[in-house]
């Protein structure tokens, strides 16, 4: 997953104006203690932050890929 693709998933999902606030204010402990935008900046894969906001906002498995049939949803670690 690409910033790019962060940011449709986001807006897709949680939608523009709520998804980039809670993106940009949202701590998450699993982030260390950042936003998934700090943590971005920090380096962290973008699938990672999608991840950890999904899981902070209960955000179901099923709905976490959006609309679009063709998107295709990056594993939580690049292992497996």
């Amino acid at each position: 997953m690409r910033h790019r693709e962060l940011t449709q998933v986001v807006d897709d999902v949680l939608g523009p104006v709520e998804g980039r606030l809670l993106l940009s204010e949202l701590v998450l402990g699993a982030l260390g203690d950042r936003t998934g935008a700090a943590a971005l900046a920090d380096g962290v894969e973008p699938r990672v932050v999608w991840h950890a906001l999904c899981d902070a906002l209960g955000v179901p498995e099923s709905a976490r890929w959006g609309t679009d049939a063709h998107r295709q949803a990056p594993p939580r670690n690049a292992g497996r």
